[in-house]
C-alpha cells in the first residue's frame, strides 16, 4: 500500500462540499469588489523566490531540477507569481489592476495544527496605487471575506513597516529586519523569552524597554494612535501615523472599522512589506493563530525587473479558516444525496437513462442504477444514498405510458405519465 505524501490530504466528497461552500462565498465578495480571477503555474523558476527572499528561502521550498536541469519550485505563495506576471505582460495596462486567486501552495514545513505542506489560499493583489484608498479597499475586502462565511468574532490587526523601520533607527539598530523578525515572534514567546531574544540581539535595558513599549501599542485606533504619536519622533514616522489615521477613517466609511485594531508589533514575517501590514485573528481553542494577512509591498515588482510600481494585497489561509468555521458550526450541512434515483426493471435501461437525462437537463440531481440490482436491493441502495424519490421504470408500465414515483421517506408510490415525469418530480421536490 502506498501512503499519501506527508503534509498532504485526501478530501472526501463531504469535505470538498464544505470547501467549495467557503470558496464560493469568498469568491462572491471578491467579485463584488470587481477583482478578476487569475491562475498562474503551480511551478516557477526557483530564482523568482530567491530574488524576493534570498537563497535561505529555498529550504522551505519544494525545489528541484526538472529533466532539463532547470531549477524550479512549487509556488509557496502567489504574490511572487503575480508580480512576475505583471512584469511580463501588464506594465502598461490601465491601473489599478485588481486580481484574485483561489489556489494551492506548497511549503516544506513541519505539519501542525492548521499547517500543511500543501495548502490553499484565497487572496487578492491590487497593483498600481500608492494611495491610502487602495489599502482601505483591500482591508475592507479582507474583513468582508470573513463575514461572508459567517465569521464575526475576529479582529484585523494593523501594523506598519515604516513605523518599525523608524523605531529601529531610534534605537540605533542597523539590522532592522532582524529586529522585526524577533518582534514578529513575540506572541509565540513568554515575556522572559522575548526579552532574552532582544538582549541576544544586542539591545540594552533601555532599548528593551522601548521595544516593550512599542509592542504594547495595540488596541482600538482612537486609543492607541495618540500613543504612537508620542513614541515616534521622526517626521517620516509622524507622517505615517497620519496615513494610519486616514486609513482608519476610510475603513469606518466602508463600515468595517468595528473589526479593526492597531498593533504596531506586527511585522508579518515577509521582508518585502513596505508600509501597512495586517493580519486576522479569530479566538479559538484549536491552537490556530493568524487566519490570513497581507500588506503593502511597493518594492517587489522592481525586484523582479519591472518599473517601480506600488502594490498591496492579502491571502486568507483556508486550512486555518475552515477548522475554525467547523468549530463554530458555521458551515451548513450540505446535502450530497440525489434528488431522484432511477431504476430500470427488466429491459428498460434505455428508457431509464432517457428519463434521468431529461431530469438532469432540468437541473434535477439524478442517479441511475448502474449495478444491475434487482428492485428490492435497488430500493435498499436508494435509502442508503438518501435519495428523496425513486423512479421505477418497468416494461409493463411503459407499455401503458407510465412510470412509478416512490417517495422514499413515506414509502408512498404513484404512477405518472412518462411525458409528465419532469414536472411531477419538480412538484414533488418543492414539498
Amino acid at each position: 500500500m502506498i501512503e499519501r505524501v506527508k503534509g498532504t490530504r485526501d478530501f472526501l466528497p463531504e469535505e470538498m462540499a464544505k470547501r467549495r461552500w467557503v470558496f464560493e462565498r469568498i469568491r462572491e465578495v471578491f467579485e463584488r469588489y470587481n477583482f478578476k480571477e487569475i491562475l498562474t503555474p503551480v511551478m516557477e523558476y526557483t530564482k523568482l523566490f530567491e530574488l524576493r527572499s534570498g537563497e535561505e528561502v529555498v529550504r522551505q521550498l519544494y525545489a528541484f531540477k526538472d529533466k532539463g536541469g532547470r531549477d524550479v519550485s512549487l509556488r509557496p505563495d502567489m504574490t511572487s507569481s503575480v508580480a512576475r506576471l505583471y512584469v511580463n505582460q501588464f506594465q502598461n495596462a490601465p491601473k489599478p489592476i485588481k486580481w484574485y486567486y483561489i489556489a494551492n501552495m506548497f511549503r516544506y514545513e513541519e505539519p501542525q495544527s492548521g499547517r500543511y505542506r500543501e495548502f490553499w489560499q484565497a487572496g487578492v493583489e491590487l497593483i498600481g496605487s500608492d494611495k491610502v484608498e487602495a489599502d482601505a479597499e483591500v482591508i475592507s475586502l479582507f474583513v468582508e471575506s470573513y463575514l461572508s462565511v459567517g465569521l464575526k468574532d475576529f479582529t484585523v490587526n494593523i501594523g506598519d513597516r515604516v513605523l518599525l523601520d523608524e523605531f529601529a533607527k531610534m534605537l540605533g539598530v542597523k539590522d532592522d529586519i532582524g529586529l522585526m523578525r524577533i518582534i514578529d515572534k513575540k506572541d509565540k514567546l513568554t515575556q522572559e523569552e522575548f526579552i532574552d531574544e532582544l538582549k541576544k540581539f544586542g539591545l540594552d535595558d533601555v532599548g528593551v524597554e522601548k521595544v516593550l513599549s512599542l509592542v504594547e501599542i495595540r488596541g482600538r485606533p482612537d486609543e492607541v494612535l495618540p500613543k504612537a504619536e508620542e513614541l515616534m519622533k521622526s517626521e517620516k514616522g509622524k507622517e505615517e501615523i497620519r496615513r494610519l489615521y486616514e486609513l482608519v477613517d476610510l475603513l469606518d466609511a466602508y463600515g468595517v472599522s468595528s473589526w479593526v485594531m492597531i498593533d504596531l508589533g506586527i511585522a508579518r514575517g515577509f521582508d518585502y512589506y513596505t508600509s501597512v501590514v495586517f493580519e486576522a485573528i479569530a479566538p479559538n481553542d484549536l491552537g490556530i493563530g493568524s487566519i490570513g494577512g497581507g500588506g503593502r509591498y511597493d518594492n517587489l515588482i522592481e525586484v523582479f525587473g519591472g518599473r517601480p510600481t506600488p502594490a498591496t494585497g492579502f491571502a486568507i489561509g483556508i486550512e486555518r479558516l475552515i477548522p475554525i468555521l467547523e468549530w463554530k458550526d458555521l458551515i451548513p450541512e450540505i446535502d450530497l444525496s440525489p434528488d431522484v434515483y432511477v431504476v430500470p426493471v427488466g429491459d428498460t435501461k434505455r428508457e431509464a437513462i432517457s428519463i434521468a437525462s431529461r431530469l438532469r437537463r432540468e437541473g434535477i440531481k439524478a442517479e441511475v442504477e448502474l449495478m444491475g440490482r434487482k428492485l428490492r436491493k435497488a430500493l435498499d441502495y436508494a435509502n442508503r444514498i438518501r435519495a428523496k424519490a425513486t423512479i421505477i421504470v418497468g416494461r409493463k408500465d411503459l407499455e401503458r405510458g407510465v412510470v412509478t414515483i416512490r417517495d422514499m421517506e413515506s414509502g408512498e408510490q404513484r404512477e405518472v405519465k412518462v411525458e409528465e415525469v419532469v414536472g411531477e418530480v419538480k412538484m414533488f421536490l418543492k414539498k
